[in-house]
């Protein structure tokens, strides 16, 4: 549970600095509502809305008086969602094929198709070399495999 309360800890205080930069946006709706952090751990959640601690762990304790300091003046709410539900999980733990299929779809990711090219180099130095066996360039022998190489040199000036 400590790992969830941590990882709680960390997206409420980005949720502030979030929260800091919208108010600092002059053409935005003010005052910013507070913004829902959610978290599939019951426990933490449990322990982030109590106003007592009794814990021994220095570190957790600073986490949870940042915590319920964010919650009470209402820069952030701590939501529960289902673990089934949480985008987040992709990122956490091996899933099946359907999982990451549906947490994809919820973050707005769509399929690649088979023909798509997602990266094309447009430049005019990228030329069709014939590489020999032993690695060097070799334009005469048209045995030898055809590659896309890139002139390095002109490429990071």
């Amino acid at each position: 549970m400590e790992s969830e309360f941590i990882a709680l800890d960390k997206a409420a205080e980005e949720a502030e600095w979030l929260r800091n930069f919208l108010e600092d946006i002059p053409m935005w709706e003010k005052p910013v509502p507070a913004l829902r952090v959610h978290c599939d751990s019951q426990s933490a959640i449990a322990r982030a809305l109590s106003n007592l601690y009794n814990g021994k762990s220095r570190h957790i304790r600073r986490r949870h008086k940042t915590i319920r300091h964010l919650v009470s003046t209402g820069v952030i709410t701590i939501d529960y969602i289902r673990s089934a539900d949480n985008l987040a999980d992709p990122f956490t733990k091996g899933l099946s094929r359907d999982q990451v299929e549906k947490s994809s779809k919820g973050m707005g990711l769509k399929p690649r198709k088979k023909d798509e090219v997602w990266w094309k180099p447009h430049l005019p130095e990228w030329r069709s070399h014939e590489v020999g066996s032993k690695g060097e360039l070799n334009q005469t022998e048209s045995k030898k495999s055809t590659v896309r190489l890139a002139s390095l040199a002109q490429f990071l000036r």
